[in-house]
């Protein structure tokens, strides 16, 4: 069984001197509890590992009952409580507060590890309850290089099936893997890292939503073309709003015009990008064989990896990730870091529009560039390294 990077890092710190809680956060099916269960290996201490993920929600005594429970093992000896999924429970950051400091003053050494899926959720309780109680991990999805490792995968399959290692081992059937992939992974983000945690006046739209990103990835699409494509889609707020909520669960972003100097334009033409190429190949009716019949769209499928690759590895750091546009020039990808500006393009062999990185140099000087794919960095090269590399 593969052991993510990340692992070895949780490890260090929880067996250092500063007693955190620990809080793992990033998609579902991407090895969260996996790792949960190695560092439980690795450490040997007592442990209570409970899951918050049920179709009813739990109350805040939930919490209550499993730390008392815990508590029991940490009078003994160093003991670790893990609870998964704890932001589908309301008000849980006051409770793990509340027990927290009873623990640190009373000196138990209990470690506390939470994880969750929904990232808008888990973080709000982490810095509005927890601050200066806790310290992050994020997973992302998994990289072509870790596919490679875990289940020898070539880069074309990655790019085709994605990054889910739990549904690894459907791809030699694949109508069972497009199965699995939308009841078991897209079904349940929506009904229940979604539906179920936010209010949401229109559900349905927010599954067109979804349904649209997934035949437009690496597109860049109007809101307005967007409400002429959806059922009553009400205003472009509610969807930029709605394309919030599918990125705070790990689905789909919707990335923004560069403007140098401007944070973000809200009333920017969102660029989508599915966060795994998965999210694209099991919804859709073509198969494996048949997409890679048409460079236009594997073209697409290389285009929306490069993106997604930047983002999984980028979106917790000081970089931003936008695209850029003008006239009839355009640059895939656009990566600012303080005053480091990285354009990039995408030479997947589809069709496409005369390169705009020229006239992108020219509007910025200082802006490096960056090719990726056929004339320059060769994909085998780029997927096989962290996206922070190629920006050193």
């Amino acid at each position: 069984m593969i052991k993510r990077a990340v692992i070895d890092k949780i490890l260090s710190d929880i067996r250092g001197d500063k007693p955190l809680i620990r809080a793992i956060i990033g998609p579902r099916q991407v090895g969260k509890t996996t790792a949960a269960r190695q560092i439980v290996e690795a450490l040997e201490w007592p442990h209570i590992y409970e899951s918050a993920d049920s179709p009813l929600p739990h109350k805040a005594e939930w919490i209550t009952m499993h730390w008392h429970r815990a508590r029991k093992l940490a009078a003994v000896k160093p003991a670790l409580l893990i609870l998964d999924e704890i932001q589908k429970i309301a008000n849980w950051s006051e409770e793990v507060k509340r027990l927290w400091d009873e623990d640190r003053n009373a000196k138990l050494p209990l470690t506390v590890l939470v994880l969750g899926s929904s990232a808008l959720l888990l973080a709000y309780g982490l810095t509005e309850s927890l601050a200066g109680r806790f310290f992050s991990y994020h997973f992302t999805h998994w990289t072509w290089s870790e596919m490679k490792s875990a289940f020898g995968w070539s880069l074309d399959k990655w790019l085709y099936f994605g990054g889910y290692p739990g549904a690894a081992d459907f791809c030699d059937d694949e109508d069972k893997w497009k199965h699995y992939v939308n009841d078991s992974l897209i079904e349940t983000v929506l009904a229940r890292d979604v539906l179920q945690l936010q209010r949401i006046n229109k559900p349905a739209l927010l599954r067109q939503l979804f349904g649209l990103s997934t035949t437009c990835h690496a597109r860049i699409i109007s809101y307005n073309k967007m409400l002429g494509q959806l059922q009553d889609a009400g205003n472009t707020t509610t969807l930029a709003e709605y394309l919030r909520l599918l990125a705070s669960s790990y689905l789909v972003v919707g990335l923004e015009l560069f403007s140098k100097g401007v944070a973000r334009k809200r009333a920017s033409s969102p660029k989508i990008i599915l966060l795994n190429n998965a999210l694209i190949s099991a919804p859709s009716v073509e198969t494996f064989k048949q997409v890679l019949q048409f460079p236009d769209k594997w073209g697409w499928l290389i285009e929306n990896a490069v993106g997604a690759h930047f983002y999984n590895s980028l979106s917790k750091t000081s970089w931003h990730i936008s695209y850029w546009r003008k006239g009839d020039k355009e640059v895939d990808f656009v990566v600012q870091g303080g005053d480091k500006i990285f354009g990039i393009e995408v030479k997947s062999g589809r069709l496409r529009k005369t390169s705009g990185l020229e006239a992108f140099k020219q509007q910025y000087p200082q802006a490096k560039t960056l090719l990726v794919g056929t004339t320059g960095i060769p994909l085998e090269e780029f997927f096989s390294a962290p996206a922070i590399e190629w920006l050193s």
